[in-house]
């Protein structure tokens, strides 16, 4: 058990192994598409290995949250790590004997998209093990300070440095990184496997139909689901069309290098957002949080729409990366704080697949809308599209969170009763073992 001013040492492991990994990726997918263009100049096959990587969040995530809930935690995101460290080593090794080829980009891709989904699940799904209840606000708003500041910050640049020396060099850096990560997640301390329920284990399918089953009939979660779902879907629309808006002969009038720099500010927003989140929530409440970055998020993706100044446009997508990450933390906190442990990892995939699976749909309907009405249209219907969803305050109240919370712990301890009655279980957490996915933006999505 922890005081509740420090974090334990077993967060500030899955912190460091976080930071590792997203430096990994911030490398890796600068080298990715510039090993993409040496092998073809189509637009659409390059474009294609981004598409691949994305498939699996349709695909697999729902079977990704049932091992979440089925599996050691930490194992699957041990071995996701060096899953991940051995592709990139395939790949440098590729490079150098020149026998790299765009399939078998495609199929890093899609298999990377795999192990993603598995991590991320397991990564959401694990924090209530490591922290108290009280310090997830704090917890997952400083693990969303080093991912932001790894992936979007410090990796792209390096990758970019290594990636000039040799392309193979930055693979072997990402390799190297993936590697810390797995060897920081092995000295995590305790048993992460889910406690299970007494009686046979039903099948992954009954087991997926229970977590979509959950998320359904609870009326908070199902509510905030859609509605990151709507931003989501808003914003990949508006992102989809913006480098036209954007660059040169598009109404910005940016070069390559001003746009590089103009959707840094999302990042900028973000970082800040980390860490003044916990501030903000205690000042503001959660109900009232979740407003404001409803409010922010149509205010920003609006603000293009309405002038191409690129100043105004910054600020907005800053406001934007602030707000989104307030989004983000809180939501995902208010999901482990709710959800009994067995069912978190299947609860956490079905809330992203509406999260996410609107995402394709929103770029779809932003080139549609662009061509028919034209840019700015993409801009202020969004944003107008979001600011709708205001209407669903009555729903998303303090009161409603804490009646929710309190329905969480009786359900856990319904469930802890059970298993011990029944004789215990091997698969238990032990919490002194253990030391007891959001203003979305296509940078920055909800989750």
């Amino acid at each position: 058990m922890t005081t509740s001013r420090g974090l334990p040492a077993n967060y500030w492991k899955l912190w460091a192994s976080s930071a590792a990994s997203n430096l990994a990726d911030g490398v890796f997918w600068i080298a990715f598409p510039l090993l993409a263009v040496r092998l073809t100049d189509s637009p659409v096959l390059i474009a294609g290995v981004a598409v691949v990587g994305r498939l699996p969040w349709l695909v697999f995530v729902l079977f990704a949250g049932a091992l979440a809930d089925r599996l050691d935690r930490r194992r699957t995101m041990v071995l996701v790590a060096v899953l991940r460290t051995i592709i990139s080593l395939t790949i440098a090794v590729a490079v150098v004997t020149s026998t790299d080829t765009l399939a078998m980009l495609y199929v890093a891709a899609f298999v990377l998209g795999v192990g993603e989904t598995l991590f991320d699940t397991a990564a959401q799904s694990i924090m209530p093990s490591i922290v108290e209840r009280d310090q997830l606000s704090k917890a997952n708003g400083r693990l969303y300070a080093a991912e932001l500041t790894m992936n979007q910050f410090v990796g792209p640049p390096l990758g970019g440095i290594l990636a000039g020396i040799a392309i193979a060099l930055a693979f072997v850096g990402s390799a190297a990184a993936f590697a810390v990560a797995a060897v920081s997640l092995t000295l995590l301390v305790g048993n992460f496997r889910p406690a299970a329920a007494p009686g046979p284990r039903p099948s992954v399918v009954a087991d997926i139909r229970e977590g979509l089953r959950y998320l359904f009939a609870h009326r908070l979660l199902r509510t905030l689901a859609l509605m990151v779902g709507v931003m989501n879907l808003a914003s990949s629309a508006a992102f989809a069309i913006f480098v036209l808006y954007a660059v040169a002969p598009g109404p910005m009038g940016l070069d390559e290098f001003g746009f590089g720099v103009l959707m840094t500010a999302l990042a900028v927003g973000s970082l800040l957002g980390s860490f003044l989140v916990e501030r903000v929530e205690k000042r503001l409440g959660r109900a009232t949080l979740l407003s404001a970055a409803v409010l922010v998020s149509a205010v920003s993706t609006a603000i293009p729409g309405l002038t191409p100044n690129p100043w105004v446009v910054g600020a907005a997508f800053a406001l934007a990366g602030f707000g989104s990450v307030m989004w983000n933390v809180v939501t995902v906190s208010l999901r482990q704080r709710i959800v009994p442990n067995a069912l978190l990892g299947r609860v956490n995939a079905s809330y992203r697949l509406l999260a996410w699976g609107s995402q394709p749909i929103g770029a779809l309907l932003g080139g549609l809308i662009g061509q028919a009405l034209g840019l700015p249209a993409v801009f202020l219907l969004a944003g107008a599209g979001t600011a709708l969803l205001l209407l669903a305050r009555s729903i998303v109240t303090d009161a409603a969170i804490v009646a929710a919370e309190a329905e969480g712990d009786a359900e856990a301890a319904k469930l802890a009763a059970e298993i011990e009655a029944a004789g215990g279980n091997d698969d238990a957490e032990g919490d002194d073992a253990a030391g007891n996915d959001d203003a979305p933006g296509e940078v920055a999505a909800a989750v």
